[in-house]
């Protein structure tokens, strides 16, 4: 069974492709020639999810699946949110988005933050929600040089390491992102797969 991951993120495409079941067969947005710019005009990360899923589900023709993350800062209202990819600006520079993040923190003892993730999917014209949170903490300067995004400032609870110094499997079993797409799995597990 072929399945579309609505994203532009080869990082993230690369992340899920190690986790899926072998009878699903996981294809980027670049496998099949989309390459616009999917509009994430919603006010929140489940609309967006669903709003990216909706455009490819419909232009293409494929079941699909989109996810819309947001880091959310305790001591900064829960910013960036819905904007972390392009909370420094419209070019969307992680370095950027992190420094300012260190910025606004630099005087301010509350570190707490934790990253939400939510996938939508669409299959056989039905809809479907995960959710995944991961609680941590916001470091006071950059740390470890794998990942994206904000990894390199981000400490989940229970370890002193940012994602950015963890393996991707290290990553995967606590993440956000890795919890959202447990359930996305184990759901097609016993719903899609013989």
């Amino acid at each position: 069974m072929k399945l579309v991951f609505a994203t532009q993120n080869q990082n993230k495409v690369n992340e899920l492709k190690c986790l899926m079941p072998e009878q699903i067969e996981l294809k980027s947005l670049k496998e099949i020639n989309c390459n616009e710019d999917i509009p994430e005009t919603a006010p929140d990360l489940k609309g967006n999810a669903l709003q990216k899923a909706k455009y490819v589900n419909q232009k293409y023709k494929v079941s699909c699946f989109a996810d819309d993350t947001g880091l959310e800062i305790e001591a900064l209202n829960n910013e960036p949110g819905v904007f972390s990819a392009r909370y420094a600006g419209p070019n969307k520079s992680s370095n950027d988005n992190m420094n300012l993040v260190l910025q606004k923190l630099s005087n301010s003892t509350n570190r707490k933050a934790r990253f939400k993730t939510v996938i939508s999917l669409i299959i056989k014209d039905k809809t479907y929600f995960f959710e995944g949170i991961c609680k941590g903490k916001i470091t006071t300067k950059k740390s470890g040089t794998d990942g994206f995004g904000y990894d390199p400032i981000f400490i989940p609870e229970g370890f002193d390491k940012t994602f950015a110094e963890m393996s991707m499997e290290e990553k995967n079993k606590i993440s956000h992102r890795g919890k959202a797409v447990k359930q996305l799995i184990d759901f097609l597990k016993v719903n899609f797969t013989e």
